[in-house]
């Protein structure tokens, strides 16, 4: 594979990780930007306004279980390589990937915490 293949693939996962930090920088500062709500005129405007928070909680923890997932399978992939090039590292290798899984994972339950906030606090 030449070199220039090489840095177009490079920048491409560069860019790709960076539109993913940006579509998660842009979920969870919605609730941080979005103006107070007035007093609901009538239930209609209230049940409105809660099927707008099931939505927003529906995409936030859609959004952190998707990228939890990419991130978990892309681990996966490449300790399983890993170990398939050098089995004598395999307990350090293992030991790395649980700690890294644990990481992602608590990234996902963090997301599922700001979703609790939003449909019971805000």
């Amino acid at each position: 594979m030449n070199r220039s293949l090489r840095n177009k693939r490079k920048l491409c996962r560069v860019l790709l990780a960076l539109a993913v930090i940006m579509m998660f920088a842009a979920v969870f500062a919605m609730p941080a930007m979005a103006e107070e709500a007035a007093a609901p005129e009538s239930a209609e405007s209230a049940g409105s306004a809660l099927g707008l928070k099931a939505l927003a909680a529906g995409i936030a923890v859609g959004v952190a279980a998707a990228g939890g997932a990419v991130g978990m399978g892309l681990a996966t992939a490449k300790s399983t390589e890993s170990i398939s090039r050098q089995p004598e590292a395999e307990g350090k290798i293992r030991t790395t990937l649980m700690l890294g899984l644990v990481f992602i994972e608590t990234a996902i339950i963090y997301a599922l915490l700001v979703v609790i906030l939003i449909i019971f606090v805000l």
